[in-house]
């Protein structure tokens, strides 16, 4: 009966740029990056499939790229418009088929149902999913969509064919459908997990596929070794829950911010937004890092234990306490991060039990609610005055920034000390 296409994933192809050249014609059908800020020391975080072919890649740097390209076109990343047109991109899919889970801002996925399952109604949805896109978000942000047994192969469907490919992988066609593809297609297996199955003597798809369930037990260390055993072969296993392990934020300081003051209040900044990431997933944290990166120097970190806190300004005093210690000797700093470890749920921690504790709890409370109401900026602390509008917004791996309301009076708001 060709019951077996159980899900469909949806890549958008060179999604940022894509936004770009929806966004502005005089971009369309040229060479386009989207970089995080203005520097020739900086690197592209998106290329259009244009600059593609001329070897520009994600992660390449500004210089190279215009070495490899000199009609590129540099853009600065606009994070709300890329999260505005995502969430137009899940109404439309959604207009189609029922959006089972968003992976990350250009990638989401769909179980299929009853009738939908058989091969070419399952293409077909495919292609409505592709016209719907076109339609509802625009026509300038294509996709790649894949159809395949379970989620990891539909995955692995959409990335053979870009861009604006529709491929389907059929469980009467697995593994040998996988075999041309090189072992790092694969989702999940990186350069250590590639390390790894090298050093097994597995060097080819084919060759884990001919692999026994035990002895991937045994390269992986663990039970999901049986697990992509059974997923390779288009088992639809019920997925292991993920959990978050830290919550923090980087940001490339642009040529003007490469000083120490400018880095320790982008690093405020930069705690801010943990701080109030980490309460909006319920979270509390028991450690906090930072990092400070120099060039021609290993980078100086920090740490400290927190003892099980939300709020920002016990944060703040930490990262001030940590700053005291940084080197004095390694040159401009051209990067700096935050991280917050050692996460608990809000059930699994009590409440503060210090006066000074409960106080800055109840103020961080506050600040939230009022600024849940009218607009994130509507309230701050008056260590975030003079960096307000540095370190944007970025895209996460897979978290998707919210899009806040901006408060009618956000110029002139008010400051808490």
């Amino acid at each position: 009966m060709n019951m077996d296409t159980r899900w469909l994933f949806v890549d958008m192809n060179s999604y940022f740029a894509s936004v770009e050249q929806q966004l502005q014609p005089r971009l369309r059908g040229r060479p386009t990056a989207v970089v995080p800020v203005e520097a020739e020391t900086t690197c592209c975080i998106a290329a259009s499939y244009e600059a593609k072919a001329f070897g520009v890649r994600t992660g390449t740097k500004v210089n190279e790229a215009r070495h490899l390209c000199p009609e590129i076109v540099f853009v600065k990343s606009r994070t709300a418009h890329y999260v505005e047109y995502h969430k137009r991109i899940v109404a439309a899919v959604e207009s189609v088929v029922p959006v089972d889970q968003v992976h990350s801002i250009d990638e989401m996925s769909c179980r299929l149902t009853g009738q939908q399952k058989k091969h070419q109604n399952a293409l077909e949805l495919g292609r409505n999913v592709k016209r719907a896109i076109a339609e509802q978000a625009g026509k300038w942000l294509k996709c790649s969509v894949g159809l395949a047994p379970n989620r990891l192969l539909a995955k692995v469907a959409s990335d053979m064919q870009k861009p604006d490919g529709l491929t389907l992988l059929r469980l009467q066609d697995l593994p040998h459908a996988l075999f041309e593809l090189e072992l790092d297609d694969l989702p999940g297996i990186g350069q250590k997990m590639l390390r790894r199955l090298h050093r097994a003597g597995i060097r080819s798809i084919q060759q884990l596929t001919e692999t026994s369930p035990e002895r991937m037990h045994m390269i992986w260390g663990s039970i999901n070794g049986e697990r992509w055993w059974h997923l390779l072969r288009g088992e639809d296993l019920r997925e292991a829950a993920t959990r978050t392990r830290q919550i923090g934020h980087s940001h490339v300081l642009a040529p003007a911010d490469r000083n120490d003051s400018r880095a320790r209040e982008i690093l405020q900044k930069l705690t801010h937004k943990a701080a109030l990431r980490l309460r909006e997933a319920k979270f509390w944290a028991s450690r906090l890092k930072v990092t400070m990166h120099y060039r021609g120097v290993a980078p100086w970190k920090a740490s400290a234990r927190l003892g099980d806190i939300q709020d920002t300004p016990t944060m703040l005093q930490i990262v001030g306490q940590l700053w005291q210690d940084r080197p004095l000797d390694c040159g401009a700093p051209y990067k700096v991060e935050v991280a917050l470890t050692n996460l608990k749920s809000a059930q699994s921690c009590g409440l503060p039990l210090l006066p000074e504790q409960q106080r800055r709890q109840q103020v961080t409370k506050a600040m939230d609610a009022i600024n849940g109401r009218l607009g994130q900026g509507a309230v701050f602390l008056g260590s975030m005055h003079n960096v307000r509008q540095a370190a944007p917004d970025r895209i996460a791996f897979r978290a998707i920034p919210e899009l806040r309301p901006i408060h009618a009076s956000a110029e002139k708001p008010e400051t808490a000390e």
